[in-house]
């Protein structure tokens, strides 16, 4: 892929997002998309022959995103490291990103079968953690912590507050370093 193509391609990825936090879910078209990334229609479809497959790209995007920021190659290496840099990376990615990401909500909304990558992703997140760590129920917990606290935040029923939070998330990474 030229680098020229990926512009574009990243261009229509981020529109879709944009769009996404911007109006809902509902609101992701292919044509609002190749108006808001300034392509024709047809560019658009050259990159993402369908909207489903548009979704699933920008699905693919954010959860090629959280991998890398995460590095759980290098985390695994150090005692209890998954579970520390998983919720450092949350954090920042999911919990302190403003606004929430909508990409995988459009994406449910249109057809929950495109969430698949995203269930075995995070499934093997969880047996990195899981496997990492001296009490893998704890860093479970941990986990599931994090994913309600963003789903909340996504879905705009959060019902912490920003020092509950933050006392969550000191009591989940103490003693672990990220």
């Amino acid at each position: 892929m030229t680098a020229g193509t990926q512009s574009t391609r990243d261009r229509i990825l981020r529109a879709a997002l944009e769009i996404a936090q911007e109006a809902g879910p509902g609101s992701v078209s292919l044509e609002a998309v190749a108006a808001k990334a300034g392509v024709s229609k047809g560019g658009l479809l050259y990159h993402f022959p369908s909207k489903a497959a548009l979704l699933r790209g920008l699905v693919e995007e954010q959860l090629a995103r959280f991998e890398a920021a995460l590095g759980i190659e290098a985390a695994a290496s150090r005692h209890d490291g998954v579970i520390a840099a998983y919720i450092a990376t949350f954090v920042a990615e999911r919990l302190c990103a403003t606004p929430p990401s909508a990409g995988m909500l459009t994406a449910l909304v249109e057809d929950p079968a495109i969430l698949e990558p995203v269930r075995q992703r995070e499934r093997g997140f969880l047996d990195a953690i899981r496997a990492n760590t001296a009490d893998p129920d704890d860093a479970t917990i941990a986990y599931l912590a994090l994913q309600g606290l963003a789903l909340m935040r996504l879905l705009g029923i959060d019902v912490v507050d920003e020092d509950e939070r933050a006392a969550v998330l000191a009591r989940m990474s103490r003693g672990r370093d990220a």
